[in-house]
């Protein structure tokens, strides 16, 4: 018996198998270069997208103006050294400058001794508790300025506290 050499067309041959093999090698091949192109547009989109957003922000931006205006003066306290209250033993000793509006109709060492004067006053009536940790030294700042303000009539715009020292 003769044996048969034909393909039976119900195997898969070699030429079948490699061009299997070759389309799915293209379909990837475009999906890669699809999807790295969509990934290069969206990227340049982005990138257009913030640069704009900077040059608009560059452009609002506006120097904040300074509180300190007009014809202003600033002077240094000297050392202030005062028992606090309700203790004999607890002492602060608070360096700082003003800052205040020149008048000419009264000298600045004037303005800067009455600010002293209160300084000493104010600080014999503060408790130890009353000016510990940041929310304490924030309220004495505060109660400072507004008693300077109050003393100056609005001349004197802050008091900069430079150093605090509680012994």
């Amino acid at each position: 018996m003769a044996r048969d050499t034909t393909l039976n067309e119900s195997e898969p041959g070699l030429l079948d198998q490699l061009r299997l093999a070759a389309t799915i090698l293209a379909l990837s091949l475009l999906a890669i270069g699809l999807g790295g192109g969509a990934g290069l547009v969206m990227m340049k989109s982005l990138e257009d997208t913030i640069i704009e957003r900077y040059k608009a922000q560059r452009e609002e931006a506006k120097p904040i103006p300074s509180k300190y205006v007009g014809d202003i003066e600033l002077r240094k306290i000297p050392a202030v050294i005062a028992n606090l209250a309700n203790s004999t033993t607890d002492w602060v000793r608070i360096e700082s400058s003003i800052v205040f509006t020149r008048d000419p109709s009264k000298p600045s060492e004037i303005v800067v001794a009455e600010i002293r004067q209160d300084l000493v006053a104010y600080l014999r009536s503060v408790s130890l508790a009353q000016i510990q940790g940041p929310s304490g030294l924030m309220h004495l700042r505060e109660d400072m300025n507004e008693r300077a303000k109050l003393r100056s009539n609005g001349k004197i715009q802050e008091i900069i506290v430079e150093t605090l020292v509680i012994q």
